[in-house]
């Protein structure tokens, strides 16, 4: 019976014993544990970064392949002003070959110009004297602008044939205007209607009607009419001021002269 102390005593050193070690296995599992916590978050520490990094090095490959296609349209698009270059090359040796061909071509234009107003002023002053003052005032124009630097060589010939094209207009037209002229051979002029057929016939009849007369080619100077002209003439002035329909009139018209 005394013995039983000592039992007891061993059984709660064996308790002890046992949850000594428990509390040691408890404490050994929760560093376990901690460690193992520690390396999950260091992992997903580490998987945070590697994700960063791919997203990174996704996004510079995504960059280097817009770069390396940009490098790629530069290429064509350089290809393309190179051939441009070469075409402009070839372009500015023909200006110049034709700029050197316009410079001769000028020194020969000039001498013509200067001849097609010189023959126009002539063939206005042996004309049918119709405006006439104010086609040799337009000569007169184009003969200034031959010697002024503002227009060019091309210009000045197209103002001497646009000058041409209105002279050979007169020949097809039917016109009426007013004007001052001699017609008593006295050196008093008398302002009359106008009627121009053509190159054909220049007559006139004064505002009152009272006289009626043509331009004479023969003697070059104003021959009165018989009074039947007056309303042939008047009715022909009427029909180029369309105040008239046309019609048939009767003319003093020169006879054709034989060709020569």
């Amino acid at each position: 019976m005394k013995k039983q102390p000592l039992k007891a005593l061993a059984l709660i050193s064996a308790l002890v014993g046992g949850l000594t070690a428990t509390a040691v296995q408890a404490t050994e599992v929760s560093d376990v544990l901690k460690a193992g916590a520690a390396k999950v978050q260091t992992a997903k520490t580490s998987q945070t970064k590697v994700d960063r990094i791919a997203d990174q090095t996704d996004e510079l490959l995504q960059e280097f392949k817009q770069v390396n296609k940009q490098i790629e349209s530069l290429r064509v698009y350089n290809s393309q002003l190179d051939r441009q270059i070469d075409s402009q090359k070839v372009m500015m040796a023909e200006l110049k070959e034709s700029i050197a061909n316009a410079t001769v071509i000028e020194r020969g234009v000039t001498p013509l110009m200067v001849s097609m107003l010189a023959g126009l002023e002539d063939f206005v002053a042996l004309d049918m004297p119709f405006k006439k003052d104010d086609r040799l005032d337009a000569i007169a124009d184009l003969n200034i602008n031959l010697d002024s630097a503002k227009f060019s060589a091309a210009e000045k010939f197209r103002q001497i044939l646009e000058l041409y094209d209105i002279e050979s207009e007169y020949s097809l037209s039917l016109e009426s205007y007013r004007d001052m002229i001699d017609i008593n051979a006295d050196g008093s002029e008398v302002e009359v209607d106008m009627l121009r057929i053509g190159r054909v016939a220049l007559m006139y009849q004064t505002k009152d009607k009272s006289q009626s007369g043509a331009w004479n080619k023969t003697t070059g100077s104003w021959e009165t009419l018989d009074s039947e002209y007056r309303r042939p003439i008047d009715q022909g002035i009427r029909i180029a001021k369309k105040l008239n329909t046309q019609d048939v009139m009767e003319m003093p018209i020169t006879a054709p002269e034989a060709a020569q």
